[in-house]
């Protein structure tokens, strides 16, 4: 698979009509499972290398309409790997207690230790989303002079500054849009709503929230145009297909931790001798 096809090269416009959201390329479902076990497989590899070394971090940011997949691709993928080495987080509505603090504030509380990853589904950039659809900056205890025309543009230069200072301190961003269509939504939301037993899934809001659909879909190019960068970019997802969709994660996270390229610990001489001691009173133990 040749993931830089959905990569968001710096600097390129988005128009988010001209991607796709389904795209499978002929291949067939069985095939593409099992490419995404072998994939999972490579990952849970890397993975365990990265925590093990604990030199760097890896900070995943997922972003979507409704519906969209970001909690079942993090259930199929990241499930697999060490529970140790994640770190999951939902970045919802601001706190009272937030909304005290500049907008980045509640996001050092989400991020990962050295040989993490950490997971943001939904992140810090519900700040250049929801935030601007719904013109919720007024209701926001911002000083008045903050909030004018260059507020969204000041806002992403922010956002790729504080990419590039956790990328250059040892933790990279790769951010991940779930490219979903409205008819797929549709027949997403319906069986959340007609099926009970998934019932729990479904919020009123996802039905609301798709009056905006076309405010969504311009702000969402706006911001993949802004904020994908050499040291943090995006890849945009054709989430009407879950599987294919979930297969460009895994690849595109195994090759990221192949150019980190962790390395197991080593022991040092005197460990050595020491571990084959214990190994030999445990064998005679065990005789």
């Amino acid at each position: 698979m040749d993931t830089q096809q959905y990569k968001v090269e710096a600097g390129r416009h988005v128009d988010l009509a001209e991607w796709a959201t389904h795209e499978n390329k002929g291949t067939e479902s069985e095939q593409i499972e099992q490419q995404l076990k072998k994939t999972i497989e490579e990952l849970k590899k890397w993975h365990i290398r990265l925590h093990a070394e604990e030199e760097k971090g890896i900070v995943v940011a997922l972003q979507a309409m409704d519906a969209a997949g970001k909690d079942e691709a993090i259930t199929y993928l990241f499930s697999n790997l060490t529970a140790q080495g994640l770190r999951v987080t939902t970045l919802g509505k601001p706190t009272e207690e937030e909304l005290k603090h500049d907008y980045l504030w509640r996001l050092h509380k989400a991020l990962p230790e050295r040989g993490q990853i950490g997971i943001l589904n939904r992140s810090h950039y519900e700040e250049v989303i929801a935030t601007r659809v719904h013109n919720l900056l007024e209701d926001e205890p911002l000083p008045n002079q903050l909030i004018d025309g260059e507020v969204w543009n000041r806002r992403y230069r922010q956002i790729n500054e504080f990419e590039r200072y956790m990328f250059e301190n040892g933790f990279p961003f790769v951010k991940f849009f779930f490219n979903i269509s409205k008819e797929e939504q549709t027949t997403r939301l319906l069986e959340r709503m007609k099926n009970p037993e998934k019932n729990w899934e479904f919020s009123f809001s996802d039905v609301e929230e798709r009056e905006h659909w076309e405010d969504y879909q311009d702000i969402f190019g706006d911001m993949l145009t802004h904020t994908s960068t050499d040291h943090a970019p995006w890849y945009i997802l054709p989430a009407d297909d879950e599987m294919y969709s979930r297969l460009i994660i895994a690849q595109v996270m195994v090759e990221m931790l192949e150019e980190i390229n962790p390395e197991l610990p080593e022991i040092s001489g005197e460990q050595k001798d020491k571990l084959k001691h214990y190994i030999d009173k445990l064998e005679k133990e065990a005789e």
